[in-house]
């Protein structure tokens, strides 16, 4: 039975996705390594190191459905490795001919290293596609709302007018970022690991380059120029980078959650019959895809650090460390994807109360602008004079209740220098947005650019 409710078969669908958990799973990773063992024999059939129909069988072999899972997992906890256990029943599924060349001039870490950016590959694949589809999402809401006019908020009290396309934007900016920064993770993490029993080769004489150049090719993956057996930042960079894209996606599941709540009510997310729905309160839509946002991104939060805590590892081969990386690194990229998904889900589902953002604008009577006011009155009074003017308004409006425009018609020295209409051009939250359009504009510009729309 699994321990981690991101594998069960009930709450696993509260967390992580089933697409990740078969990219990730260990299914896929004795099918990844098995699929390195077979490119190492094609690789080196190509070299007349092994004979090439004995490469045909081992690849015809290398299935992972065909593994006895019980003998594997016995001979694991003898070993401390699944490699062992697994070259033996593929030298076996191989036959006596074609088997003896299984494995040839490899160690357990290249195949197990080499099988898990296999999978890294296809988690980032499945993480791009989600990732691009909620950027699309945010930016069609950026521009729809780029004027919707709302209350900006500060130390989670009314700061100055904004717009809801702006906020959004400032969702969307960040998750471009990471989008942008994927070829640089794919580059450095998606490297063929391919050393030998020291990282020297030695094994394979002086066609162990040789080798390594033909197995990368099989393989689709990248040469590094040395082997990587104990540097771990390659790994590392996919893993903060998840760690980043989660931090991102938490902001926006906090400031969605914010705005859901009651007495705000500007936003929801996309209503599904009794989702987020209470067992005894009826009336209830709680933010559960929010905070499976932020559930399963803190839990890739407290993975990050073990994996760069993995990265001291010991002379040529590290001694606890690296095993470390796969209680890490897998259930990271699960909980990401899952974070993600709900994310899209609120991305591309949100509904939006335009009029009650009005509302909430509306709420201090037009406090929100005093700043606006006081810019506006400056050229008149002074700055300092134009403080003070404003602060005695504002002090009026909350003690009477009254709006800021009220307010300062009462006072004697603004009545006696602008009018009403003056005054109300001053206090209208419209006219006091600053550059929030032109800085949607740029965000949704650098998106379609990036082929994001």
């Amino acid at each position: 039975m699994p321990v981690n409710p991101a594998d069960g078969a009930v709450l696993g669908a509260l967390y992580g996705t089933d697409a990740m958990r078969a990219a990730m799973g260990e299914d896929a990773f004795l099918q990844r390594m098995l699929d390195v063992e077979a490119a190492l024999a094609r690789a080196q059939a190509r070299l007349s190191i092994i004979p090439a129909d004995a490469a045909a069988t081992i690849t015809k072999a290398a299935d992972a459905t065909r593994l006895d899972r019980a003998a594997m997992a016995a001979a694991t906890r003898n070993t401390g490795y699944p490699v062992v256990a697994l070259v033996k029943q593929l030298t076996a599924l191989a036959g006596p001919e074609a088997g003896r060349w299984t494995h040839w001039g490899a160690t357990t870490q290249d195949i197990m290293d080499t099988g898990l950016v296999l999978q890294v590959r296809d988690g980032l694949a499945l993480i791009e596609a989600d990732l691009r589809a909620t950027c699309a999402a945010l930016a069609a809401r950026a521009a729809e709302h780029r004027d919707t006019v709302m209350a900006g908020r500060t130390h989670l009290q009314h700061a100055l007018p904004v717009t809801f396309g702006y906020k959004v934007a400032v969702w969307l900016s960040p998750l471009l970022a990471s989008l942008d920064g994927l070829p640089r993770v794919r580059e450095r993490a998606l490297r063929l690991s391919f050393g030998g029993a020291a990282g020297t080769l030695a094994s394979l004489g002086d066609q162990g380059l040789a080798v390594t150049r033909e197995l990368a090719r099989e393989l689709d993956l990248a040469e590094a120029d040395i082997p990587w057996h104990v540097a771990r930042d390659g790994l590392n960079e996919a893993a903060c980078w998840l760690g980043i894209l989660c931090g991102n996606l938490s902001k926006l599941a906090t400031d969605f959650m914010l705005m859901m709540q009651t007495e705000l009510a500007e936003v929801g997310e996309p209503h599904v019959r009794g989702r987020g729905g209470s067992s005894t309160m009826p009336q209830k839509r709680n933010p559960i895809a929010c905070e499976y946002v932020l559930s399963q991104a803190r839990g890739v939060h407290a993975l990050v650090p073990q994996m760069l805590a993995a990265m001291a590892q010991d002379l040529e081969r590290g001694t606890g460390p690296w095993q470390t990386e796969l209680l890490a690194l897998p259930q990271a990229f699960l909980l990401a994807h899952g974070a993600l998904s709900q994310a899209r889900f609120i991305a591309e589902g949100m509904v939006v109360d335009a009029a009650r953002m009005r509302r909430n604008l509306d709420a201090t009577h037009g406090l929100i602008v005093s700043e606006a006011v006081m810019m506006g009155l400056a050229p008149v009074f002074g700055r300092g004079e134009s403080h003070h003017i404003v602060n005695d308004a504002c002090d009026l409006a909350l003690a009477e209740g009254i709006g800021l425009t009220e307010a300062l018609l009462r006072d004697p020295r603004v009545a006696a220098k602008l009018d009403a209409a003056a005054i109300a051009r001053m206090t209208d939250p419209a006219a006091y947005l600053g550059s929030a359009g032109a800085f949607v504009d740029r965000v949704l510009a650098r998106a379609r650019s990036m082929g994001v729309s």
